[in-house]
């Protein structure tokens, strides 16, 4: 799905997302050096991020379109119908060669 066909909710969430995730890159600091931004906005970034996650699942959910999580291009789409047994142990009633 492009961006143009969602709808406005989706837009502003997806939005919301992409900036909430560009500050947390720009203020991350190297290693051993002091974050700059407080120990409650990190938590309330979390928070903003979880909610938005959230809402954009129900979204999905309630359109019933799969979600934006990335994907290998070759990789097939499991399906519960398509999971095999795998005997590791020889069936009784059969004889061991």
């Amino acid at each position: 799905m492009e961006f143009e066909d969602l709808n406005k909710e989706q837009k502003i969430l997806m939005a919301m997302r992409k900036t909430l995730a560009n500050i947390i890159k720009d203020t991350t600091p190297n290693p051993g050096m002091i974050h700059p931004l407080s120990e409650s906005t990190v938590e309330d970034i979390k928070l903003c991020l979880t909610l938005i996650s959230s809402r954009e699942r129900e979204l999905n959910d309630e359109q019933g379109t799969p979600s934006f999580r990335p994907h290998f291009v070759d990789d097939k789409p499991k399906k519960q119908a398509e999971a095999q047994v795998i005997q590791f142990h020889p069936q009784k009633d059969k004889p061991v060669d």
